[in-house]
């Protein structure tokens, strides 16, 4: 046996172009780290409702692993998470990730990501959200996706609407401490603006350990 028949996430890889996710795996763990501490947005700013790039440069890898560890332990048919390391041309941009809760039932998956400072602007988290969308509607049988984005976070809003999603209504939090209004989004299907071919291997076994062989 080798890693992919222990973790059938492992073997999943969706490619566009020179564009490619992979799971996240413990050894991506120092490159990650290194990535995050290059900066993800202005100090000024904060695009997540749980500020974890708050983390001093002491705290981040320990963070980190934490984190890592915590999507596969938690990881069972009805409550997952999948976190893929995002390449272009060979270099670590980002993370993209999909979550979901009684997917069986409800076949609804949520989107969230990051990408660094140096590769914004480039269409990067365009291309990275709408391969992860395919693969959740193609691969895994979902009826729709959800986002949420700040309203004072302009590129994740745009990269949003340029993949196709609708707004799904707004909601009031809490960010560090202050007002903030959320908006929300949905995908559908046939709402998906797809542009390159995109590929996936890896996704049968996928299926099988979250209990979907039946798509």
């Amino acid at each position: 046996m080798d890693l992919t028949d222990i973790w059938p996430p492992y073997g999943v890889r969706i490619t566009e172009a020179d564009l490619e996710l992979q799971i996240m795996r413990e050894s991506d763990a120092p490159e990650l780290v290194e990535l995050v501490r290059s900066g993800i947005h202005d100090p000024d700013r904060m695009p997540f409702l749980f500020p974890w790039t708050r983390r001093s440069d002491h705290e981040a890898p320990a963070e980190y692993m934490r984190f890592m560890a915590r999507t596969k332990t938690g990881c069972t048919p009805d409550d997952w998470d999948l976190q893929f390391v995002v390449r272009v041309g060979g270099e670590l941009v980002g993370t993209q990730g999909i979550t979901a809760k009684n997917f069986p039932v409800v076949r609804t998956v949520e989107t969230g990501s990051w990408l660094a400072l140096r590769h914004q602007g480039r269409g990067i988290g365009t291309r990275m959200r709408r391969a992860v969308c395919a693969f959740a509607f193609d691969e895994l049988g979902a009826a729709e996706v959800t986002s949420h984005a700040f309203q004072d976070n302009p590129a994740s809003l745009a990269v949003s609407r340029k993949v196709g999603y609708r707004n799904n209504g707004t909601r009031r939090v809490a960010r560090e401490s202050e007002l903030a209004i959320e908006q929300s989004f949905v995908l559908t299907p046939q709402d998906l603006v797809r542009t390159d071919p995109i590929h996936t291997t890896g996704a049968g076994p996928l299926r099988s350990f979250l209990g979907l062989a039946g798509i």
